[in-house]
Formats: C-alpha cells, sequence, structure tokens
C-alpha cells in the first residue's frame, strides 16, 4: 500500500473531515458515486398487495418494458407503511425466478414424476372433480332435515384476497352446497 493510499479510506475522511459521524460524504466512495437506483428508468408503478400471509403489505411493483424489475414495500400502505418482511422482500422472485412454473404441472395419483398439462384440460379435471366430490358427498337430509350440502370439498381462501372477492368466493361455494368456507386470515 502506498504511502497516501489511506487518505481514501473513509475512517480517515471520518475523522479528518466535516462528516465526524460518517454520515454523508465520509462513507461515500467513487463506486457509491456511480451508483443509480434499480426504479430510475421504470415505466410505471403498480400497487399490490403481498401474496404470502395474512397481514396483506402494501407493495410498489416497478415495471419496464412489461417486465417487473423490483418490488418494494408501499410506503402509502396503512399496514405496513413501507415495509415488507424477509418473504415479502423475496417476492420478485415469484414472478422472475428461475424456479418460476409457467405450465399447469399434474402428477398422476400414486405417480413419481410430473407431466405438463394443457390449461383448458387442468381445468376441466378440476370441474369434474369438483362435480363428482358434490355427487358422492351430497346430502339432501340429514336425520330428517333438508340440509342441501356436500361434505365432498371445502374452500379456504387466500388472506390476501379483497372483502369483494372473498364474497363471491363464499358465494360460489356455497352454491355448490359446501359448508365448510374458510379463509386464511382467520386461521
Amino acid at each position: 500500500m502506498s504511502d497516501r493510499a489511506w487518505i481514501g479510506w473513509p475512517v480517515y475522511r471520518q475523522l479528518t473531515g466535516d462528516d465526524k459521524l460518517a454520515r454523508g460524504k465520509a462513507t461515500r466512495s467513487a463506486v457509491t458515486d456511480r451508483l443509480e437506483p434499480r426504479i430510475k428508468n421504470v415505466d410505471r408503478v403498480a400497487k399490490s398487495v403481498c401474496p404470502y400471509c395474512a397481514v396483506g403489505c402494501g407493495q410498489n411493483v416497478y415495471v419496464s418494458n412489461e417486465k417487473v424489475i423490483q418490488i418494494e414495500g408501499d410506503p402509502d400502505s396503512p399496514v405496513s407503511r413501507g415495509r415488507l418482511c424477509p418473504k415479502g422482500s423475496a417476492s420478485l422472485q415469484l414472478t422472475t425466478g428461475d424456479a418460476r412454473e409457467y405450465k399447469v404441472k399434474y402428477r398422476r395419483a400414486y405417480g413419481t414424476d410430473w407431466e405438463d398439462l394443457d390449461l383448458d384440460k387442468a381445468m376441466d379435471m378440476i370441474a369434474d372433480r369438483v362435480i363428482e366430490s358434490r355427487r358422492r358427498g351430497w346430502q339432501q337430509e340429514v336425520d330428517g332435515k333438508k340440509t342441501r350440502r356436500t361434505l365432498g370439498f371445502a374452500s379456504l381462501g387466500g388472506a390476501t384476497l379483497d372483502n369483494e372477492e372473498n364474497y363471491l368466493l363464499k358465494k360460489l361455494f356455497t352454491a355448490l352446497g359446501a359448508v365448510q368456507v374458510e379463509n386464511q386470515a382467520r386461521i
């Protein structure tokens, strides 16, 4: 190290300069001066809600060229006031991560391998299974009293759904005859 190399050292700048608490110029370097925010050139910011738990923290989703480039806490959110837990902070991986699946995956009963399915086929399979479960579990009467219900399936809603979405899900599953309709936010 040369005799003058230590002059660029942050601690030296802190001790000899005006920034004694190292909150400004003393901590800066040529590298930090060249840094730019990741969100500098975004096209738009979409407001969203973190999908992980029942808290429903607000998120700002930064989009550039129709691609999500950053997700941060929304300071306008009365729930989280701009803060995100580690899972929420890592939610960018849900949209752009290498492990994200873009196809419907299906594993047959007693199967060991996943196979890709067409979305229409997967939706038809779900509808067929709901209808069959409803038919097999239908209870027109219980102990002589009309019930018109099924215990063949249930609904567990996500906590990040808003009131209107939860209302529609409750209506759908009640119309199908399900009596076990719950929401993650209450568990």
